[in-house]
């Protein structure tokens, strides 16, 4: 009888410790199956989404994507489910190297981190030739309500930094960092005579000869408008005044026309009223 007693403990004492080992053999990290992320290529223009694909066992607890963007480190906590977790890092300076990693915690108390991966934010070189004059505007009684619009018919943004806009032969308009005509929209230079804070330095008339041309940073020019002739000075020829907008008609591509309404940061009317006195 002894004898059968010491076996049941004996057996019942391995299938205890076989459950332990079998529990134990549950327990582990989890795997970070892929880390990726979109757009493959980022500009200074997109937000980068990253992607952690998880598998194992246990529950994740908690997914965090740490990175560092140039000299600026960053913890962003990962939002999803399952084996599916995705965060997003802001839109980068142009040039900016980042690097990032995945760190995963499970249910059962154990981490995960991804190897580190890195990119570099590259944007394309802006492509001026796609930049014009669109519309101008110096009907209004109010120099700061004046106005002249440049339109980018391209797919891809144009930076406008050291893009110079003349008027008459003298600089009145430089482009600043900051500013830039995203693809197939508008950006509009609003106030004449210095009203404006990052406005025309010059007044802009209409009733008189004037030429305003727009140069790209390497000083080629891009295109211009005309009106009436130079003489001895631009401004000196009285011509007849015009109460509408000069537009291209079509928007973005055609001649420029008077036209009545204006469509500040917004698509030209098709048509519009020639006027002899401009230089096509």
């Amino acid at each position: 009888m002894k004898k059968i007693q010491l076996a049941i403990l004996l057996m019942a004492a391995m299938v205890m410790a076989t459950s332990c080992v079998e529990d134990k053999v549950y327990e582990g990290p989890s795997k970070i199956e892929s880390v990726s992320m979109m757009p493959e290529a980022p500009t200074s223009f997109d937000d980068i989404v990253i992607t952690a694909v998880v598998s194992g066992l246990q529950s994740v607890e908690s997914a965090t994507l740490n990175y560092i963007a140039g000299t600026t480190s960053g913890k962003l906590p990962m939002s999803g489910g399952g084996n599916t977790w995705t965060a997003t890092i802001p839109a980068q300076p142009d040039g900016t190297k980042v690097t990032y990693t995945v760190v995963v915690v499970n249910e059962a108390g154990f981490t995960t981190v991804s190897p580190e991966k890195e990119f570099t934010v590259g944007d394309k070189p802006s492509d001026f030739t796609k930049l014009v004059l669109n519309e101008l505007y110096a009907a209004a009684d109010n120099d700061a309500e004046k106005f002249i619009e440049l339109y980018n018919n391209g797919d891809d943004p144009i930076k406008l930094k050291d893009v110079v806009l003349k008027k008459d032969e003298n600089v009145v308009w430089t482009g600043l960092a900051t500013d830039v005509v995203m693809g197939h929209s508008y950006y509009t230079i609003v106030g004449a005579k210095g009203t404006t804070e990052h406005g025309i330095s010059s007044g802009f008339s209409n009733k008189k000869s004037v030429l305003i041309e727009i140069f790209d940073p390497n000083n080629n020019l891009i295109d211009k408008f005309q009106r009436g002739e130079k003489e001895d000075a631009w401004g000196n020829q009285s011509l007849t005044k015009v109460t509408g907008s000069w537009s291209r008609c079509p928007n973005g591509t055609g001649k420029y026309m008077i036209t009545d309404a204006t469509t500040l940061g917004a698509k030209n009317p098709d048509t519009g009223t020639e006027d002899p006195t401009v230089v096509q």
